[in-house]
């Protein structure tokens, strides 16, 4: 009787990950937890500028940039991990075998990724900026197939990764009304945050099967802001002056950041990267439209900028269904 009772809890138990699991990876879930967090992403990039714009952080004040990003990462990570001790209804600590994985993931996705994108946007616009980086997905599919061995590269993908990139170089290199800024300490800055971004996201995708990635997503960005914070401090940065406003956009960041990368890492965990993927051409949509509404970017917004935003969108489109297809 006992031995039927403990079968029959071991059975329900494993009933609920069944059904916990179809759940994460039905097209509802995955559809509107990826839009979530691209939307988020999207409207980071006028938010940094608004926020540099409250906090009177002019383009030569890499110091201070840097120290606006670490306090909105550490912030970030506290969130992160608050918002998963409550859901969890514990304490949320890293395995000591995690440690490394944390700190490793830390050096890419938070310092060396926003490292160059805080100055690089701070030398370009959110418009020019969003759409370099929609080209993150071909930054994977590279470090991915040819770093790390994870997947193939195939001919498709590799023409998915041609036409992204031909819309990298239309809006970079054209010198509309959208600015010309400079292209080395801020598109090709963004252009380098991106490939961190690459590589973050292939170490997350291995990392998640040995460690919550709500955990991993948390410590990471505490750790990474932690020292991006103390390095601007040392580097001479100061925040003098302080507004509602500004604190309110600093705030909304770190919500960006541990809201996104937790249902990402959430979604990467259960399901192919390709499935996931394909949703990332949403980011550099969310972040033309929000840079158009919030900084009033759209007399500048013309047809070249059109173009680049579709190839991009196409690119990353011939990426995934190659993908699907079994390439």
């Amino acid at each position: 009787m006992i031995g039927q009772t403990t079968k029959s809890y071991d059975k329900e138990q494993a009933n609920k990950k069944i059904n916990k699991k179809s759940i994460i990876t039905s097209a509802v879930f995955v559809t509107l937890g990826a839009m979530v967090s691209c939307f988020l992403w999207g409207s980071a990039y006028p938010m940094i500028k608004l926020g540099y714009e409250e906090f009177e952080i002019s383009s030569n004040m890499t110091a201070t940039q840097i120290l606006f990003a670490g306090i909105r990462f550490t912030l970030a990570g506290i969130l992160a991990v608050l918002i998963g001790c409550i859901i969890r209804r514990k304490l949320l600590l890293p395995k000591k075998s995690s440690v490394p994985m944390i700190l490793k993931l830390s050096m890419f996705q938070t310092i060396g990724q926003y490292f160059f994108f805080y100055v690089g946007l701070a030398h370009t616009t959110g418009v020019r900026a969003s759409i370099i980086q929609g080209t993150n997905v071909f930054a994977v599919l590279v470090v991915a197939s040819i770093v790390f061995r994870q997947e193939k590269l195939t001919v498709g993908k590799g023409a998915g990764c041609i036409i992204g990139f031909l819309g990298v170089l239309l809006v970079s290199l054209y010198k509309g009304s959208l600015g010309t800024g400079d292209i080395i300490r801020g598109d090709l800055f963004i252009i380098i945050s991106t490939v961190a971004y690459a590589f973050s996201s292939v170490l997350l995708k291995d990392y998640t099967k040995k460690e919550d990635p709500v955990v991993l997503s948390g410590y990471q960005f505490i750790i990474g802001g932690l020292i991006m914070t103390i390095a601007g401090l040392l580097m001479g940065g100061r925040i003098v002056k302080v507004t509602g406003r500004g604190i309110a956009d600093l705030f909304y960041l770190a919500f960006v950041s541990a809201v996104a990368y937790t249902i990402w890492g959430i979604l990467m965990k259960h399901n192919p990267v390709s499935r996931i993927s394909v949703y990332g051409f949403l980011t550099p949509i969310f972040g033309v439209i929000t840079s158009i509404i919030l900084l009033d970017e759209g007399a500048g917004f013309g047809l070249p900028h059109l173009i680049a935003l579709v190839l991009v969108c196409a690119g990353i489109i011939v990426v995934n269904l190659d993908s699907k297809s079994g390439g």
